[in-house]
Order: C-alpha cells, then sequence, then structure tokens
C-alpha cells in the first residue's frame, strides 16, 4: 500500500512546459491529485477519517477520480455524487472498477445541478455522522494544499508577474495565488471561466465546456484578489487544446485549453511580464469527444479558428460557445462589480 501511495503522489507534481519566452505551463496529469491527497491526510491526521472510512463527495469528475485513487489505496469506502449530465459512461466505469459508488442526480437544465448534488449529499452525511466529507467547495484545505505548487513555482522560476488558471471551487487558482503573491505583491491573478457559470456573475445556464465553472459559488472563490476575469466557450477552448497538441507535443484536456488561450493574450499584451498558467489535466479523459474528428464534427460552428483576442466587455452576460470575452474586475467583491451594475 505504501508503494502505491507514494506513486499517486509523485503523480501529483506538474511538468512545467515553455510555451513562449516568457509563458510557462504547470502541466498537471491530474491536478485534483494534490488537493485530495492533502485534504485526505489532514482528515487521518485530526481523526475526522478513520482506517476502513467512508468518505462521501460531490463532483464533475477529475475531484472524484483522484479521490477514488485514494480511496482505494487507502481501503476507504467512497461515494460520489455527481450529476446526470456530468458523468460520462467511461468514467463512471473506471470510478466504479476502483471501488467507488457513483450516483447520479437528475439534471434537466443541464447546469449541474450542484444545489440537488448538495441536498442528496447532505442527506447521507446526516444519516451517518462518521462519515468524512473533504467540502472542496468550501474547506479552506483545498486552497492551502496549493503551497506545495506555490513553492515549486517559485523554486523553479523565482519571480512570477502574472498567473493564470480556471476556476471551479477556487481552489487552485485562489490557493496558490495566495501563496505567491505574500512573496509577490505586484502579482496579477488572471481567472478564466466558461459562460453560464455563475462564478463571476453570470445567469446559470447548460454549459458546453466542463472542468471549469460553476451553478454554485463556492468559499474558496476570493474574489477580490482576481485583475481580470475571461470566459471562454467550448470550441475556442477545444480548438487550442488541439493546437497545444499539435505545436509543442502537449495533450491536455480542453479546461487546460482555454486557460493557455489566455495566458498567451496575456503575456502578447505584457511580453515582459513572467507568466506561470495552471494547466490542471491531460486530454485522455476527452479521447472520444474533443480529440474525435466524428463528435467534433455535430457542433455548429466546428471547426473554428482560434480567435486572435477576447472580446472587451462592460455588462458581465452570456455569450455563444464560439465567444471569448474579458471583463476588468480590479480586485473588487462579487457584491462591488454587480452593485456597480446597478448604479450604472
Amino acid at each position: 500500500m505504501t508503494g502505491a501511495a507514494d506513486y499517486l503522489r509523485a503523480f501529483e507534481a506538474p511538468r512545467f512546459a515553455k510555451l513562449a519566452p516568457s509563458l510557462t505551463a504547470a502541466c498537471f496529469p491530474l491536478m485534483k491529485l494534490m488537493p485530495a491527497s492533502f485534504m485526505v491526510d489532514r482528515a487521518v491526521a485530526s481523526g475526522r477519517l478513520e482506517t476502513g472510512g467512508h468518505i462521501v463527495e460531490t463532483t464533475s469528475g477529475t475531484f472524484g477520480l483522484a479521490m477514488a485513487m485514494l480511496a482505494a489505496v487507502g481501503r476507504y469506502e467512497l461515494t460520489l455524487i455527481t450529476a446526470s449530465s456530468l458523468i460520462d459512461l467511461k468514467l463512471s466505469r473506471r470510478l466504479e472498477r476502483l471501488g467507488a459508488k457513483v450516483l447520479s442526480v437528475d439534471d434537466p437544465k443541464g447546469d449541474g445541478n450542484q444545489p440537488g448534488r448538495l441536498e442528496r449529499l447532505q442527506t447521507i452525511v446526516e444519516s451517518n455522522p462518521d462519515i468524512y466529507w473533504p467540502r472542496q467547495y468550501d474547506s479552506p484545505e483545498n486552497r492551502l494544499a496549493y503551497a506545495r505548487l506555490a513553492e515549486m513555482i517559485v523554486r523553479n522560476f523565482g519571480r512570477v508577474d502574472c498567473l493564470v488558471g480556471c476556476v471551479g471551487t477556487g481552489g487552485s487558482l485562489c490557493g496558490t495565488g495566495g501563496f505567491l503573491r505574500e512573496l509577490f505583491p505586484h502579482l496579477r491573478i488572471v481567472a478564466v471561466d466558461t459562460h453560464r457559470s455563475m462564478l463571476f456573475g453570470q445567469p446559470v445556464g447548460r454549459r458546453m465546456l466542463r472542468g471549469l465553472g460553476n451553478s454554485v459559488l463556492p468559499a474558496n472563490v476570493h474574489h477580490d484578489m482576481i485583475d481580470e476575469v475571461h470566459w471562454v466557450g467550448a470550441l475556442p477552448a477545444y480548438a487550442m487544446a488541439h493546437e497545444l497538441f499539435r505545436d509543442h507535443g502537449i495533450f491536455m484536456g480542453p479546461t487546460s485549453g482555454a486557460a493557455a488561450l489566455v495566458a498567451r493574450w496575456v503575456t502578447r499584451q505584457m511580453p515582459d511580464m513572467s507568466t506561470v498558467v495552471i494547466m490542471p489535466d491531460e486530454g485522455h479523459r476527452h479521447s472520444d469527444t474533443v480529440y474525435n474528428d466524428e463528435w467534433l464534427g455535430k457542433i455548429e460552428g466546428w471547426p473554428m479558428a482560434i480567435p486572435s483576442e477576447p472580446v472587451e466587455i462592460d455588462r458581465i452576460g452570456p455569450a455563444p460557445e464560439t465567444d471569448w470575452t474579458r471583463f476588468p474586475w480590479s480586485r473588487r467583491t462579487l457584491n462591488e462589480v454587480l452593485a456597480a451594475f446597478c448604479q450604472g
């Protein structure tokens, strides 16, 4: 068991890839292993998770996969709650093969039905108070786990001027950015979201691009840390993922494509600025979709050329899946930004 656990911990670390003279990507095989292993370790150390204990969590995919791997190694019981629009059969079978029990909640709106998933999870927790619930959306342990990534970045690159990353729970961007800003107060933090995610004020709706965005507002999203927000549609993210593989030999998922698209543009605006972009997971999970020409050919608007720049907006709102928009957030709270619209 120890050897398997050591292997998983080695799997947590990213490899760094140079995308441009001043742009470096932190490419993770499975980024969610970093917070998942940290949270499990802390739970064991504090007595919240006992030997052979039961873990329950709501997940859209990669955090659940990370937990399933850790639960298999640690011999824990694991229940994962997801939405019918999020889980694909191949991933579900993979999770179950690792020993996880997967519960799917109906999702008629296609927005992930996070409230419904949390309600189902709460029912399970109330029936067994000994269950360990990591609370990836709200637990500060999610953000604290990324101290390790911040240390890796500093050790490898010294000063960092800009951090770009996608936002789902807020853990990776706000966690890594928080530690880095302790060292570099000037650090610019750029958030990447997708259309019809409520994280930065858009109305909730059906999201085509998964792995980022949310239909609830996690406590780990610290809006007042963010300098600018970009909303990237699914098609530009897919196209950029293809370019990463074709031009750099980096096989990453579409979430990483969205982050790379934004980071490349940011770097072109300020080429003297040292920028790091977080890329959460590899593309293997998407081999039947994002990297499948037959599947892509059924999408309206595909193929598409990668946009050279975002559309600057002064009002936050949803856009088509072909669009990429940008808004200067300026380290304000969500309420401050929304209030400014009302006053205008």
